[in-house]
């Protein structure tokens, strides 16, 4: 901890212009980061590609009047598009993830015993506020509201109190930034989809800048999977983004032949894509014993997870896109590409 509380203090703020960074023309907009990465800093992903969304996070970032509020369906990458951002501009992230029983104190820190003596531990939120950092609050939907009535003070730019740190009170460094994270919109989850969400108050909700985030386009999951799995035959990735596209589509409603307010328990998210087709690599040698990967893999992916009624159409829809394999699966040995 001494160690990271040394790199976070000597982290040195800079102007970097935002149309370089993102896209490689100069745009004059600058955007404040930091000179170099430390610890905290998440590693950037060279094969990321970056959701649409960005822009408005890039926007935010340049003039943060708000907390910023992200929400969307599971895996849509709302957590990695911060990272990513953040990994950027060399930004330090101090994330936790809510939870019910979760307390102001796992937030700003609490007494603790070390080398036998009581010491303070600064939580996440604190060392954001301290040093300049973004504090990243994942799930905060699964919040007791009252407990998160408790960050109105710091959303509104007061001062963080640390009564059991002998009253220390942290003022908001000019570079903190507060971001949350949840799967619905503050106002809990009508569908039942996602258990233990909790309708926020609206008090809290209002000091948001909220950003709804989806699923990427089909195009920019095609150029995902050909960077993680580029064994696999071009079309066979295309209709694996096909495939996930329609599934989404029933767990929203949206399917064809649906009728209304049906759906289905479960959704295809990106990194349940990307597992698919890592998997599908991996199980190539059941080919030889007239097993077929695609749909071997499709179950550990995500069908083990789905009601037997909804498996059995995840499988009807599987058979429908997917009617023959490839002719020469490739030997999942010989790939040196598999996450």
């Amino acid at each position: 901890m001494t160690d990271i509380l040394s790199q976070l203090g000597r982290l040195q703020v800079i102007d970097i212009d935002a149309g370089t960074l993102f896209s490689r023309q100069a745009s004059g907009r600058t955007i404040k980061g930091f000179a170099t990465p430390c610890a905290q800093t998440p590693t950037p992903d060279p094969t990321y590609l970056f959701h649409d969304a960005m822009r408005e996070l890039v926007v935010w970032f340049m003039s943060p009047a708000d907390a910023l509020y992200l929400f969307g369906p599971t895996g849509a990458g709302k957590s990695s598009l911060i990272r990513q951002v953040a990994a950027k501009l060399n930004y330090p992230v101090f994330d936790i993830t809510g939870h019910g029983r979760l307390e102001f104190t796992d937030l700003a820190g609490h007494l603790s015993v070390e080398n036998g003596s009581m010491c303070f531990r600064y939580g996440p939120l604190a060392l954001a506020m301290k040093y300049g950092g973004l504090f990243l609050l994942n799930e905060i939907d699964l919040l007791d509201p009252a407990t998160a009535a408790g960050l109105n003070g710091v959303l509104d730019g007061s001062p963080l109190c640390l009564p059991e740190n002998g009253g220390e009170i942290i003022p908001p460094h000019p570079m903190f930034r507060f971001v949350a994270t949840a799967n619905t919109n503050g106002g809990a989850d009508d569908s039942g989809l996602y258990q233990g969400t909790l309708r926020q108050n609206i008090a809290f909700m209002d000091r948001f800048w909220l950003c709804e985030i989806g699923y990427p386009e089909p195009e920019a999951e095609v150029k995902l999977l050909e960077s993680l799995a580029p064994a696999l035959p071009e079309g066979l990735r295309r209709t694996m983004v096909e495939y996930a596209n329609q599934v989404r589509r029933l767990f929203a409603g949206n399917g064809d032949n649906q009728r209304p307010g049906e759906t289905i328990e479960v959704t295809f998210s990106t990194r349940t894509l990307i597992r698919w087709a890592n998997l599908t690599l991996r199980f190539q040698p059941l080919a030889r014993q007239g097993v077929q990967p695609l749909t071997y893999a499709l179950d550990r992916a995500l069908g083990f997870r789905a009601s037997p009624s909804t498996r059995a159409l995840l499988h009807e829809l599987g058979q429908r896109l997917f009617p023959v394999m490839p002719a020469d699966p490739p030997d999942p040995v010989q790939q040196s590409h598999t996450p």
